[in-house]
């Protein structure tokens, strides 16, 4: 069986010495990297390319997504030749020993596998509840899947025949790219290996908002593109984040025991998302706020939903 080629794509903004590391587990394993930088203000770039990396610097007249910056790079692999793969990752990502033979591996046994993705998880777990809700996130089933995030290794011919990432939308644009390659006829899959670290970084409240708020838009976009994925979230999101508050708000000018069932409900809701999490670290903090999350995932469907209507652009929702 003939080893097929590889190449890798990162993109990244201001990552300091997790681009470092980043590109340092790539570089000596890819035939080609290329990093694509969305409006650095550190040396990012001056790094990139003092280790060799091709780099691609968007124009910041343009509004920023993920999926636009790893349709840049991919063309910037592409034009100094052709490779069979392209491992995507953050740069916020570094990849793990392993991974990139086992990946390869993988997709050159079967022509019919477009996609694999393997296990992320967090450098810093442990370091604040936000980490550990990243932690318990990334870690899903092996095995066949439908979506997967941005770090993944990609067939050329898979990403081609699907018209890569669609630039357009600002969150879970990995999501929306995996539904088009199964729809494609692809398979995707997620292998029992150790795939990248990953450094979420959040340390504060507003972050964790902002990230749920992202959240949120991805639900309202992604479910009006590919119904019925997000469905589920979608409805949980509109009766926790605004028909029990209408409800609860109801209770206080008319009869009290309303409001106390409202809150009942949200205690129930809450009770159920920790026994969920039991055994995990911290799993009462992150059940209330998977609990209130709802509230920013409304707000970030609203903001999706009102630049539809208005015909505005998709602008990124940074927490970092």
């Amino acid at each position: 069986m003939t080893r097929p080629t590889l190449g890798a794509v990162v993109i990244g903004r201001n990552e300091g010495d997790r681009l470092k590391a980043c590109l340092n587990s790539l570089v000596p394993l890819c035939a080609r990297v290329v990093y694509v930088d969305s409006g650095s203000g550190d040396d990012s770039v001056a790094f990139a390319r003092g280790l060799g990396v091709t780099v691609v610097e968007l124009d910041t007249a343009t509004p920023f997504t993920a999926a636009r910056a790893r349709n840049a790079g991919f063309q910037a692999l592409l034009a100094a030749g052709e490779t069979d793969l392209v491992q995507f990752v953050d740069g916020d990502c570094t990849v793990l020993a392993g991974w990139l033979t086992a990946g390869t591996e993988a997709l050159a046994a079967d022509p019919g596998l477009g996609l694999v993705t393997g296990w992320r998880s967090e450098i810093h777990p442990m370091a604040t509840v936000y980490n550990q809700m990243c932690q318990v996130e990334w870690r899903r089933p092996a095995g066949p899947i439908t979506a997967c995030g941005g770090d993944m290794m990609v067939r050329t011919e898979a990403f081609r025949q699907v018209g890569g990432f669609n630039p357009g939308v600002i969150a879970a644009e990995d999501d929306e790219f995996c539904l088009r390659l199964g729809e494609a006829g692809w398979k995707l899959i997620r292998l029992p290996v150790e795939m990248t670290r990953h450094d979420a970084a959040m340390t504060r409240f507003g972050q964790w908002w902002r990230r749920a708020r992202r959240a949120g838009h991805g639900f309202a976009q992604l479910n009006r593109m590919h119904p019925p994925h997000f469905r589920r979230e979608k409805l949980r999101v509109w009766v926790y984040g605004l028909v029990l508050p209408l409800i609860f708000l109801l209770g206080l000018f008319t009869w009290a025991w309303i409001s106390l069932a409202v809150l009942g409900l949200y205690a129930l809701s809450w009770w159920k998302t920790w026994r969920g999490l039991a055994g995990q670290p911290m799993a009462a903090r992150q059940a209330a706020l998977l609990t209130l999350a709802k509230l920013p995932n409304l707000l970030g469907m609203l903001t999706y939903y009102r630049r539809a209507r208005k015909g505005e652009d998709m602008r990124i929702i940074e927490y970092k």
